[in-house]
Formats: structure tokens, C-alpha cells, sequence
């Protein structure tokens, strides 16, 4: 039986998901992590993301993830994220409209765009179709 740990999830608005867990796998800004039980100790910012977990029975839960931080201990994962939402309640139009604004404003070849926030929209959309399996 594998060891599990506290994983949390929570949005400025409330807490998304709170149990325990016995594995996580996400995106944080230097790439995609996998955290088990007794996982070194770190602080990391996280990206737009798919982000999947395991429940003590084996059942695999999957949820959108905006950006955020995490903080990983030994025994418990927090995510502070800017939003989170589970794959039905993923609206995919709305998402791919989103991706669709966010492409054209990334190819204006114009010095207002904000290149930054331009790319985050991108990443948020990105991942919102993903989650929801499209």
C-alpha cells in the first residue's frame, strides 16, 4: 500500500479539494512534477495545468489548476491557485475562445500587447481543454 499524504487545493474563493492523497502530478514554471509521500521539501510557482491524483483506493481524480504556489513537506502538498475546476465544469467553449483571443493577440505584431499575460491566457485555455479531455 503506498503512503499518503495531505493534499489540499485552495482558490482564493475556497477550498477546492482537501484529503489525502498518495500521489500528485502537475506543471510547475520549471516543468512537470510528481510528488509521493516523504517528497523533499520545496516551494515551487505553479503554471496553467492537468493536474492528476491519486486517492488511497487507486481512483485517479483530475483537476484544472491555474497558477499559483505550492508548498510541498514531507507529509502534505498545498496548492494556492488562482482558480480550479474539475472537468465538467469546464465550460470548452468559452476555453476555446479564450485560446483562439489569446493566439491572435500573440501574433499582432504590435508594442501593446502584453506578450506576459498574452501567454498565460494561452496556458489557462491550453489546459482547460486538456482537463476536459478534448
Amino acid at each position: 500500500m503506498a503512503s499518503k499524504m495531505k493534499f489540499s487545493i485552495v482558490t482564493p474563493e475556497k477550498k477546492f479539494y482537501a484529503g489525502e492523497v498518495t500521489e500528485i502530478n502537475t506543471q510547475t514554471q520549471n516543468g512537470g512534477i510528481g510528488i509521493l509521500s516523504d517528497h523533499i521539501p520545496f516551494v515551487g510557482m505553479l503554471k496553467p495545468a492537468e493536474t492528476r491524483f491519486k486517492l488511497e483506493d487507486g481512483t485517479e481524480k483530475v483537476a484544472f489548476t491555474s497558477t499559483g504556489l505550492m508548498k510541498v513537506t514531507k507529509t502534505e502538498v498545498e496548492m494556492l491557485v488562482d482558480a480550479s475546476e474539475w472537468p465538467e465544469e469546464i465550460d470548452v467553449r468559452r476555453a476555446e475562445e479564450a485560446k483562439k483571443r489569446a493566439e491572435e493577440r500573440l501574433n499582432k505584431e504590435t508594442g501593446k500587447t502584453d506578450t506576459a499575460r498574452a501567454e498565460i491566457a494561452l496556458q489557462r485555455a491550453v489546459a482547460r481543454i486538456k482537463t476536459k479531455g478534448i
